[in-house]
């Protein structure tokens, strides 16, 4: 039990690693001994995990959707919000998911790194809760919950890249805020609008509750 726990340890300290230096670099600029000296394990250790720099890539990049989990909600539609905002406020900090976003929209990623993936779980996961949402009755009759995702996944992604171009994203709560008071009403039936908190600092009290919980 000791040997597993250890290797899970390892693999998790080569996977945070490779995602910082993927982040700083690009996939392109990437090696495997940038990434060694930043896990600070022998090569032995990476190569018993990760076979390849493209292994290590497909493994960060399938990192990206769990920094969403947010709390379960009752409406749906601010649960939805919640995973916005926590993503765009771990992006502050959190260099895993970082280097992970960063491979999703790199023009430089090789074909062989399946840079898509990212966006398809996170349209499952959304138009998942999307279904749950129209079940409720927190949606207008006309709206089609994957096309809505895919909007919304798309919105995300340009307004993230364009906070870290101008601002190293210390403006994406404020953006993300924008965003969703244009999507919203054009989604949500009027009685579930007044009750949606898209306040900029969202991501914050919510990742907040999470650290609360995680202790309690």
């Amino acid at each position: 039990m000791a040997k597993q726990e250890r290797a899970i340890r390892t693999r998790r300290a080569i996977v945070e690693a490779a995602g910082a230096v993927f982040d700083e670099h690009g996939y392109m600029s990437t090696t495997i001994s940038m990434v060694l000296e930043r896990a600070e394990v022998t090569k032995g250790a990476l190569y018993f995990h990760f076979p390849s720099k493209e292994s290590l890539a497909h493994a960060v990049l399938n990192e990206q959707v769990p920094f969403g989990a947010v709390p379960p909600q009752a409406c749906k539609l601010q649960e939805i919000v919640d995973m916005t905002f926590v993503v765009g406020q771990r992006l502050l900090s959190n260099a895993l998911l970082r280097g992970s976003v960063r491979l999703a929209v790199d023009q430089e990623t090789p074909s062989g790194i399946d840079h898509g993936e990212p966006f398809r779980q996170w349209a499952e996961r959304l138009t998942d809760l999307f279904e749950l949402a129209r079940e409720r009755g927190e949606l207008l009759p006309t709206v089609k919950p994957r096309e809505t995702v895919e909007l919304l996944v798309g919105s995300f992604t340009g307004i993230q890249l364009m906070s870290r171009a101008l601002t190293g994203r210390a403006d994406l709560a404020d953006r993300l805020s924008v965003m969703w008071a244009h999507i919203l009403p054009s989604i949500a039936v009027s009685g579930v609008l007044p009750r949606l908190d898209t306040r900029a600092d969202r991501g914050e009290r919510v990742l907040a509750s999470l650290e609360e919980r995680a202790a309690s």
